[in-house]
């Protein structure tokens, strides 16, 4: 199991890149750097590429719909060259709240836009032909039809460092996450509780793993969440800090029955909750809906609390299938905290 970490881009991100810069000391694996509706991620990343030396860059994520494929590739491609082969794709279909909010476009067949992106992506670094595509989404050259005429088949004229970058999927309904055990190099759930991981993807996971290419080796698991190790109550009221992420994501990301995160925290089997904190957001009572989150829900989704519970959180990660760690890390020491969970996970 490796270790990674989410870089914190609600504030000032040169601040966070240094942190990375010291973690990576410390034995840091991974950082991934989100794109929801702030900086774009592909600037910071190539940031941290500069700052950095040994330490893997991924997207988490690059939104689908932003982007054609090609440019995404494009994009993959010069980070990896930049970083010395450290750069990592995590693309995912975002939610209609964003995409059509703030992007201006539909968000339709977002599984097929998945599979077809992923495909093309793989084409244009592999540089083994000109790239062509006949798919229901994307159509490479676009046909006379729907353009001008003039489309003609092109290669990437760089030639990347890698001719397969490795590329995870963030997704969380059943249909996407066996597409992702069967195209994707890894996958990034969100809110992951390792316990109750098995009942309810496992069915999913394995009717992807059935149809995977053997090539792409094993399926790689990147989850975890918030890193405190202490005795005592002020070390679990550091828990509350993640409770308004949780209700944003569970209340406040995308409208009812439209909420991908609501529908897993109902299959968690926390219906009435899910229900509850959703109705509160919805209703602009944000701090309440905090308030409503389970306590268990909370505690599962991370590892705070003594070092003895924080090492068995830990091991049901990696009981759970998860292969890199994604945790953060909170306290007066980030760096010992890393460096503490990377000799566990060895």
């Amino acid at each position: 199991m490796r270790v990674s970490m989410p870089l914190q881009y609600a504030g000032d991100p040169k601040a966070a890149v240094d942190q990375v810069a010291e973690l990576e000391k410390a034995g840091l694996d991974t950082v991934w750097v989100a794109e929801a509706y702030g900086f774009d991620s592909p600037t910071l990343m190539g940031y941290i590429a500069a700052r950095t030396e040994t330490v893997a860059i991924g997207s988490a994520i690059l939104p689908l719909y932003s982007r054609t494929p090609t440019l995404i590739a494009m994009t993959a491609a010069g980070l990896d060259d930049l970083s010395g082969g450290r750069a990592i794709l995590g693309l995912g279909a975002s939610g209609p709240q964003v995409i059509e909010g703030f992007h201006g476009v539909p968000y339709v067949k977002p599984l097929a836009r998945t599979r077809e992106t992923i495909e093309i992506c793989r084409k244009v670094w592999a540089r083994e032909d000109r790239l062509t595509h006949d798919g229901t989404v994307f159509q490479l050259p676009l046909p006379p039809e729907k353009g001008t005429g003039l489309g003609k088949p092109l290669k990437i004229i760089n030639h990347p460092v890698r001719p397969d970058i490795p590329v995870y999927v963030a997704s969380l309904g059943l249909k996407n996450v066996a597409l992702t055990a069967e195209v994707a190099n890894g996958w990034l759930p969100h809110l992951f509780i390792p316990e109750k991981a098995e009942s309810v993807w496992g069915a999913s996971l394995a009717e992807g793993r059935a149809r995977r290419d053997p090539a792409l080796g094993d399926l790689e698991i990147s989850a975890g969440g918030l890193l405190a190790i202490g005795e005592g109550e002020e070390t679990k009221k550091l828990l509350d800090m993640v409770r308004p992420m949780i209700a944003l994501y569970v209340g406040g990301m995308g409208a009812k029955g439209k909420n991908f995160y609501n529908t897993v925290a109902r299959r968690y089997g926390y219906e009435e909750a899910a229900e509850r904190i959703q109705d509160l957001y919805l209703e602009g009572r944000k701090d309440e809906a905090a308030a409503a989150v389970p306590e268990e829900f909370v505690e599962l989704t991370n590892l705070v609390g003594p070092e003895s519970y924080v090492r068995e959180r830990v091991e049901a990660f990696r009981a759970a299938g998860v292969t890199q760690l994604n945790v953060v890390p909170v306290g007066e020491d980030p760096a010992a905290l890393i460096g503490r969970v990377k000799e566990w996970v060895s």
